[in-house]
């Protein structure tokens, strides 16, 4: 029986931030979802805006789960630095 683990099974494959300032009045959220695609690659889907809107959706393609997934923490990373949080 072959172990063969796929990026999304390693890696969270769905992130929700949040950035909450009541000094500012800002309430913020970021979503990140890694999808496949039927072409064998994956999509990275970005939602953003104020909390209780619908806010933008975002989306960009990667040629397969592990770019996605990078692409995922290296923008979960400038968000944390941002002052977002999960």
């Amino acid at each position: 029986m072959s172990e063969d683990h796929t990026q999304f099974e390693v890696f969270p494959d769905r992130l929700h931030l949040r950035r909450v300032d009541p000094a500012k009045k800002m309430r913020r959220f970021y979503l990140m979802t890694v999808q496949r695609d039927l072409f064998g690659g994956a999509q990275l889907v970005r939602e953003w805006g104020s909390i209780g809107s619908s806010g933008k959706i975002m989306s960009s393609h990667h040629a397969d789960e592990a770019q996605a997934v990078d692409a995922l923490a290296e923008i979960f990373a400038a968000k944390r630095k941002r002052g977002y949080e999960f």
